[in-house]
């Protein structure tokens, strides 16, 4: 069957670790392993239906859901009204997780729908569209989740107004290790508590981990990398929601990881190593750490994708 005849499809979004330590909101990756999955199909009745949410408890209304919301933005351009979508989706990302739950909504919908459509949409545009369904689930529409779930590797978001989005180089033996607590941190509320004014010293020395970071990756230089793996104006704020941080940060870098941080707004963390044999170093450390603390927790150890959303 052609892809213009295609009725329905299936694919795989991506979890996703935004921010990057000294990425604030512009930097994002996307993980290998961990993802949900989302079928979406043609439908003879106009606009957007969910017909059904396995593994959460979200509104099957298309309006109030993060998938449908970026859809009918997706729709409204194509600007064929008689046209209708049908979405289940499987969610295997957990809601409040910090690995881009709604993020991965939002991206497999948007580029499950443009399979359908014959990829009438270019990436950009259907980062776009994601971000509608992150404006719903968070009161802002950043891409930090979205564009390396529809893009795949490391993106960086260059600018919001336009929107332009930078797909970065992305080394080979660089693993993620993800450890999720089993506790909820609202996105809304972990941005609630952000100052918004920075000092000059704190801004500049952020400017030169972001950019030594990305050269790190090009140069495939993991010492950099690994120095560049700091964030000094958002983690010291956020830590404090997060059991154990700075402990667990310190002593997975013992275990062989280059360096890490929050992933997203929280709870999970994520520490960046070379080679799958430090990733699971560091995964056993976090077992460690985490065991005595009498917090449930899930621990994902992952090469970074670089395709982003995938038919299956």
């Amino acid at each position: 069957m052609s892809q213009q005849n295609k009725q329905s499809v299936k694919v795989f979004a991506p979890a996703t670790v935004a921010n990057v330590a000294c990425g604030f909101d512009i930097i994002g990756l996307a993980l290998e392993s961990t993802g949900d999955e989302m079928e979406i199909r043609r439908s003879e009745t106009p606009g957007v239906r969910i017909t059904g949410i396995e593994g959460a408890d979200l509104p099957l209304e298309a309006s109030q859901n993060v998938a449908g919301v970026a859809l009918q933005a997706l729709l409204q351009e194509y600007g064929q009204p008689e046209l209708g979508l049908e979405v289940f989706i499987r969610k295997l990302i957990q809601p409040g997780s910090g690995i881009g739950s709604s993020a991965a909504s939002a991206a497999g919908a948007v580029a499950g729908a443009n399979i359908l459509l014959n990829n009438h949409f270019s990436p950009e545009a259907l980062v776009r569209f994601a971000m509608e369904g992150e404006r719903l689930a968070c009161g802002t529409p950043h891409a930090d989740n979205v564009a390396p779930a529809i893009m795949g590797g490391f993106t960086l978001v260059r600018s919001y107004q336009p929107l332009d989005v930078v797909r970065l180089h992305t080394p080979e033996d660089l693993w993620v290790t993800v450890i999720h607590p089993q506790i909820e941190v609202k996105t809304s509320d972990a941005r609630g508590i952000l100052k918004q004014q920075v000092l000059l010293k704190d801004a500049i020395r952020q400017w030169g981990n972001v950019g030594a970071l990305v050269a790190g990756l090009y140069r495939e230089d993991y010492a950099l990398i690994s120095r560049s793996l700091e964030d000094v104006i958002v983690e010291p704020i956020r830590a404090i929601l997060i059991p154990a941080f700075y402990d667990l940060k310190l002593r997975c870098k013992d275990a062989g990881a280059l360096g890490g941080g929050i992933s997203g707004s929280g709870p999970s963390v994520f520490m960046l190593s070379k080679g799958e044999n430090n990733a699971r170093a560091v995964a056993a450390m976090m077992e460690e750490i985490y065991a005595p603390l009498g917090v449930d927790y899930k621990i994902y150890v992952s090469r970074i994708s670089t395709s982003g959303v995938k038919e299956i």
